[in-house]
């Protein structure tokens, strides 16, 4: 790891090394981790107090595994190596974070939103990948523990890093930015996450937009310019952002001729005119969902900010794969599962719902969506869920599972709203409505799953799996 010797790191995260004289010119680490079952030979270990265990009592274990160095904030007993001592631990990583990105030339593009981070990431990821030795965000990896854990495993060669940023309260992006400095901000959409600490869509917008607060000088920003809120946007740092969507007359990145191919994606016109790149090709989006739109449109728009042509912006976008949780499409044995259990808000559940709508009857005779909570929606929670009921009751869909405290009141709504060609069920938690299912799904249905994750709902799609 490029400069990330111990008395660099010692330094950028103003900790004291303590180490013997013989030491001193120790090399540069290996990796950097919070967990110590992934100590390897040369890697620095951040021992860090946790809900559940102490990182310290894990110290000698690092060692023994050959841990080039640990950074602390208590003081070994008997230290068998080199270790840093900090006042905080966490506050140690963000700083080391900093200090690595700081010295790669690696552009880096990051994104956050209400809605679409992670597809978002993953199309600007694959267009990307058609000109830059790229990097990404791996997993749920976004927060202030996740991200500089990411920047801390970019490799000295990456041309283009794409981060997935995070937040659910004022404050923390200004932090992810600290650690990020982006070449390019893009921000997906302004919707009803976090609602709880938040409160409105204007406080989200307002923490959205403390990604600015560390953009790289001559940075740039793209914005969905359909979402209202964002549109608001017209100036930062003296700069005009670039928006993307689907008013031509607003965005310099646009789409139409919309060809809808059901689960097996879509087909859209794409328009580019920026000073970089002015173009108009037709791609395929692999990934099904008329949402998914929004996110090619924004790795077309950071593709072109970073010289890509029209070509290898379409090839990225049609080389795209879905990842676990993320609108996956599942074909098993009995069921075809629409996997989107990661996370949930009203913006995205509604999304789904549509997508689901979208399935061939032909081919899969009924369409059946398992909902649960959606978490941090503040104090309209209960109003919000039974919105998302009132929606699905409005669509095609033949059976409607809600599960959770929260999802009485989207039962509630949808049993009030509901045609006769729809039925709609209850149960209080996860495990009863799995006990449910053999005496309500049929053979062959198309399933849709999503809750926010603290519903586990990764254990409905095992499920359905086998």
């Amino acid at each position: 790891m490029k400069n990330m010797t111990l008395k660099n790191i010692a330094e950028a995260v103003g900790g004291t090394l303590y180490m013997e004289a013989a030491a001193s010119d120790a090399p540069e680490a290996l990796g950097v981790t919070i967990d110590s079952r992934k100590v390897q030979k040369g890697f620095v270990f951040i021992a860090a107090p946790g809900a559940r265990v102490d990182g310290h009592s894990f110290i000698d274990s690092a060692f023994e595994k050959g841990a080039l160095g640990v950074v602390c904030e208590k003081a070994p007993e008997n230290p068998k190596g080199a270790y840093i001592l900090v006042k905080d631990s966490f506050q140690a990583l963000k700083d080391m974070a900093e200090f690595y990105l700081s010295g790669l030339d690696t552009r880096v593009v990051g994104i956050t939103g209400s809605v679409g981070k992670t597809g978002t990431k993953e199309f600007t990821a694959s267009v990307l990948a058609q000109g830059y030795r790229v990097q990404k965000t791996e997993g749920n990896f976004n927060n202030e523990v996740g991200l500089p854990l990411t920047v801390l495993g970019l490799s000295q060669d990456c041309e283009a890093a794409v981060l997935e940023m995070g937040i659910s309260d004022f404050g923390e992006m200004h932090r992810l930015s600290k650690i990020a400095k982006p070449d390019i901000c893009v921000i997906t959409n302004i919707g009803q996450c976090h609602l709880e600490k938040l409160g409105t869509r204007d406080g989200i917008l307002k923490a959205k937009t403390e990604i600015f607060d560390f953009m790289k000088e001559n940075g740039r920003v793209c914005l969905n310019g359909d979402d209202d809120r964002l549109a608001s946007v017209t100036q930062v740092r003296g700069g005009e952002p670039l928006f993307f969507g689907l008013d031509g007359s607003r965005c310099a990145v646009y789409a139409d001729g919309y060809e809808n191919r059901g689960l097996d994606g879509s087909s859209v016109a794409i328009h580019i005119n920026t000073p970089q790149l002015k173009s108009d090709f037709r791609a395929e989006i692999p990934i099904p969902g008329a949402h998914m739109v929004y996110n090619a449109l924004a790795a077309a728009a950071v593709g072109a900010l970073l010289g890509l042509d029209a070509e290898q912006i379409r090839r990225g976008i049609e080389a795209v794969q879905s990842v676990g949780g993320r609108s996956n499409i599942i074909h098993g044995e009995r069921f075809t599962v629409i996997d989107d259990c990661y996370n949930a808000n009203p913006v995205s559940v509604k999304a789904a719902l549509d997508l689901l709508n979208l399935s061939d009857l032909a081919v899969s005779p009924r369409r059946v969506a398992v909902l649960g909570d959606m978490f941090e929606l503040g104090e309209n929670e209960r109003q919000l869920h039974a919105q998302v009921g009132s929606y699905a009751a409005g669509l095609e869909i033949q059976v409607l599972i809600c599960v959770g405290d929260l999802c009485r009141s989207m039962y509630e709504a949808a049993l009030s709203a509901k045609n006769e060609g729809m039925s709609v069920y209850y149960f209080e938690d996860k495990e009863s409505a799995l006990d449910g299912f053999e005496g309500i799904l049929n053979e062959k249905d198309t399933v849709l799953v999503k809750a926010s994750h603290g519903m586990h709902f990764e254990e409905v799609v095992a499920w359905l799996e086998k």
